[in-house]
């Protein structure tokens, strides 16, 4: 039996290796994007080494013309067939403000985290073979699409831009793919945070804690698998979706 074959970008790394390795445990083969590095961090290229997965890694630059393109391409002839799920994990994140944009950081902002995933979308809604089951496509967005902060501005755009696409593709692509979307709050800090100010963070959070990588990936893992549902984005926040923040995360409840 032929294995689905799911598309990850950024899917090496971080939320996007959570998201591969709960694939690679439902049985899909897995095409691993990665902008430069496509070396699986430890715990994925364990988790690919248990599962047996088929799995390649496909280096591809998202700021350069014709990215979606050549990754689609490039991933069906590795595999000889299109992807049966895209997850559009990859994401730049900058740090600017109002005062601060820049045409080129926005624009690469755009390019990255909204232009591609869209174009991903679209390229493989035209290599579908017709009559073909549907295909899935799943956009990662951020809580912060519903309440946004004055933080991050260039991100926040570009991921309510892949947010309002949701629902577009989802009507324009129906006869071939199904688009949802997942929005993650606050999951992986790099170190950015101190122990007592995540305490307090948490403690903002509805749920009285913070999501996952996991959490995203049991998301993913259910749209990829719900063949009635299309259109619909998932926040999968610990609730922060249903509050409003000043400012990002990061700026907030410092001892």
């Amino acid at each position: 039996m032929t294995r689905p074959l799911a598309l990850v970008t950024g899917g090496v790394k971080r939320v996007g290796a959570a998201i591969a390795g709960r694939l690679a445990d439902a049985g899909y083969a897995l095409a691993l994007h990665g902008n430069s590095d496509i070396i699986p961090e430890d715990g994925l290229a364990k988790k690919l080494q248990e599962t047996g997965c088929d799995w390649s890694g496909f280096q591809q630059n998202f700021l350069e013309d014709g990215a979606a393109e050549s990754l689609i391409e490039h991933v069906a002839g590795h595999f000889g067939r299109v992807p049966d799920l895209i997850v559009n994990s990859a994401s730049i994140f900058g740090q600017d403000m109002a005062d601060e944009v820049a045409e080129k950081e926005l624009l690469d902002h755009y390019r990255v985290n909204s232009l591609v995933p869209v174009l991903l979308t679209t390229a493989l809604h035209r290599r579908r073979p017709a009559g073909s089951d549907r295909a899935c496509v799943i956009h990662i967005l951020d809580q912060r699409i519903r309440n946004p902060n004055r933080d991050q501005l260039s991100y926040t755009l570009s991921k309510q831009a892949l947010a309002g696409s949701v629902r577009s593709l989802a009507v324009a692509c129906a006869d071939r793919l199904r688009v949802n979307g997942v929005a993650p709050g606050l999951t992986l800090t790099a170190g950015e945070y101190g122990q007592d100010q995540l305490a307090n963070i948490t403690a903002m959070m509805p749920l009285d804690r913070l999501p996952e990588p996991d959490d995203i990936a049991d998301a993913v893992l259910y749209l990829a698998q719900a063949e009635a549902v299309t259109g619909q984005i998932i926040y999968v926040d610990a609730g922060a979706n249903l509050k409003s923040f000043e400012r990002d995360f990061v700026h907030l409840a410092k001892a």
